[in-house]
């Protein structure tokens, strides 16, 4: 893997307190860490060379100073709701890519249903089709589970996902 590569790998960021607050490029954390402002907590098996020194990449960087971190809300948009359902149709439970999928208005538009994080799921072309101007109930369907705003425990739960088997982050992430 190259030197540029390994600078863009994910690296989980802690607060002082050890609570998962961010997730970050390698570029950014090594930074941190030859500031002062990190500690490395876990390193990945990936060593940066500079003419007279090593520094092993880091995986997981731990804050030295407490951030107060405020309540967090996501922008409603469209790759957030698909984040939040996890790519998956909410009526059939397909899971498929970012084309694959559109969102849906549980309550209609038509019929008064906003845009909100409480009326909008991931939704599969076929059974956006075949729901139509319809409320679910009225079509048939059942929805996999209600939607809902994001949340702190959505937030973890989306950094598991970005951890994708780093095994070394899941003793920071509560699982």
């Amino acid at each position: 893997m190259s030197a540029a590569v390994r600078l863009h790998q994910s690296v989980l960021v802690l607060n002082a307190s050890y609570e998962p607050i961010n997730v970050c490029a390698a570029r950014r954390a090594v930074v941190l860490v030859l500031k002062g402002l990190a500690a490395t907590e876990e390193v990945s098996p990936y060593i940066l060379r500079a003419a007279r020194q090593q520094f092993p990449v880091p995986s997981v960087i731990r804050l030295l100073e407490y951030r107060r971190i405020p309540h967090q809300t996501r922008a409603l948009s469209r790759k957030n709701i698909l984040m939040r359902d996890r790519y998956t149709c909410q009526y059939c439970l397909f899971t498929g890519n970012s084309g694959e999928l559109t969102l849906d208005h549980v309550i209609p538009r038509s019929r008064s249903g906003e845009s909100t994080w409480e009326n909008l799921v991931a939704c599969c072309h076929p059974c956006n089709n075949r729901k139509g101007n319809r409320t679910p109930e009225e079509a048939g369907f059942r929805l996999a589970r209600l939607p809902r705003p994001f949340s702190l425990h959505t937030s973890r739960h989306l950094m598991r996902l970005l951890a994708n088997g780093e095994d070394q982050w899941r003793k920071y992430l509560f699982y």
